[in-house]
């Protein structure tokens, strides 16, 4: 039993005792410091703010359909609803841990009945014990070295990764979503121009079929023709089945079966392709998920390490009790049956055959392991940007050559049709051209589904969502 003296010397040297902390305080790994893109040349410098809502970017591309299916997303995407539920966990995880710096108390009541038979002189008797007792125990692991408060801000640190797992994983979604979306637009652009060529080869059948039972032109003129008109027809299913897949993801990325969602063909919608402000390198490290998690996770290790020291050093737990215990209810609570304890108790591992050694040396590996990662992160980071920025400037200066190329081959038709109407030239330099013209219309629309596209990547590879 302790006397009053030492226990209010307990009370003096506990605060004490549990500020020392053991191991390794934590620093963020430096990572390459690069003042600017090697890519930056013509882009915008943008102004980030913090205090300004980044969610919703795919608001930049200015479609209200969009719009609604972004933000459908959050709610039924079912890999996002994984890492809610991930989050969720690592929270309580640190709502326990936080539990383990207090004391834990337990009640326990108890009532017993006991029958005792006797015989005396061949006379049996029972008598009857009755026994009641109530105990209030604590028990408090004191934190002299810090691996309770550690283990608190490992599950912290633990639990910032998992919100910026889920901000990465509903960003990923949602680029996904409007990668898909901008790619079946363009199809529906695509499909509507093989729908107007067939339409137009058609009809040019029609007039050479029409000839060529008149005489006027050979056979060649018509099946040459027709074999235009076949593979425009052929083209034409290939897209439609793209679209069908393109459509059946978003279904998916949106929380539906594909058999219970549907997007009507738009060809008339103009489709904007942006231009994405780009900030300075060092804004990376405050603008992507990805990278915030890696950071997160170093410093989770961190606090590891000190967790494992503290096993070189002994704990020591507060033990207590108070209650009573009488052989009638009645008196359960009086005074006079009153009974408590306190103690301490103290453990110190004198020889492990260096499993604690190990255990350090495990954690300050791990803590290497997730350093190397963050790093790579970054530097994976920065080379999408890279590849973003270098391949949206090539895609410009592509599309506008391509125009040019549409520009120069439609011209080429309009001169060889009427060259062919003269009857200068035969059919098949009219079907050649006609075949030049719709494979450069095609590829104008292609890229236009590659810059948009990009521009998607770029945007997440930025962190998603910036403002000028």
């Amino acid at each position: 039993m302790l006397n009053n003296k030492t226990i209010q010397s307990l009370l003096v040297i506990l605060p004490v005792l549990t500020g020392c902390t053991v191991g390794p305080n934590y620093q963020r790994p430096a990572v390459s410091n690069v003042v600017q893109y090697k890519e930056m040349a013509g882009w915008k410098v943008a102004t980030p703010n913090d205090d300004i809502d980044r969610g919703h970017w795919w608001k930049i591309y200015q479609d209200p359909l969009l719009n609604q299916l972004e933000e459908q997303v959050v709610i039924s995407n079912q890999n996002v609803a994984q890492y809610i539920a991930k989050y969720q966990q690592a929270a309580a995880l640190v709502g326990s841990s936080n539990a383990a710096l207090y004391p834990s108390f337990t009640l326990t009541p108890s009532a017993t009945r006991t029958a005792k038979n006797s015989s005396t002189n061949s006379i049996e008797t029972t008598t009857i014990d009755n026994a009641y007792a109530t105990n209030l125990g604590l028990s408090w692991e004191i934190d002299l070295w810090g691996k309770l408060r550690r283990q608190v801000q490992e599950n912290k640190a633990s639990m910032q990764a998992s919100v910026a797992d889920l901000a990465n994983a509903t960003l990923s979604a949602q680029s996904t979503l409007a990668q898909s979306y901008f790619a079946l637009r363009v199809l529906d652009q695509r499909i509507e121009l093989y729908e107007r060529t067939i339409t137009i080869y058609t009809k040019y059948c029609n007039v050479l079929d029409a000839k060529y039972k008149e005489g006027i032109i050979a056979k060649s003129d018509l099946t040459q023709a027709q074999q235009s008109l076949h593979s425009a027809e052929a083209s034409k299913a290939d897209l439609v089945w793209q679209r069908a897949q393109y459509e059946h993801a978003i279904a998916v990325l949106v929380g539906k079966a594909p058999a219970e969602f549907s997007l009507a063909k738009q060809t008339h919608t103009p489709l904007y392709v942006p231009d994405v402000p780009v900030g300075v390198p060092s804004q990376l490290l405050e603008r992507r998920a990805d990278i915030a998690a890696a950071e997160r996770r170093v410093a989770a290790a961190n606090e590891a390490i000190g967790i494992a020291i503290a096993g070189y050093f002994p704990s020591l737990t507060l033990s207590g009790s108070a209650g009573s215990s009488t052989e009638h209810f009645s008196t359960l609570f009086s005074a006079s049956t009153l009974i408590w304890s306190l103690g301490a108790s103290a453990t110190q591992t004198v020889w492990d055959f260096g499993r604690n050694k190990a255990n350090v040396q495990s954690a300050r590996a791990a803590y290497n392991e997730t350093v190397a990662s963050y790093r790579q992160t970054v530097l994976d980071a920065m080379q999408a940007v890279e590849d973003g920025l270098s391949k949206s400037a090539n895609l410009k200066t592509e599309m506008i050559a391509q125009q040019k190329a549409l520009a120069a081959a439609t011209e080429t038709v309009r001169i060889y049709q009427n060259q062919y109407e003269e009857g200068m030239i035969d059919y098949l330099n009219v079907a050649t051209t006609e075949a030049t013209r719709l494979n450069s219309q095609q590829s104008v629309l292609q890229l236009q589904s590659t810059q948009l596209q990009n521009s998607v990547t770029l945007i997440v590879a930025l962190g998603g969502g910036w403002h000028s």
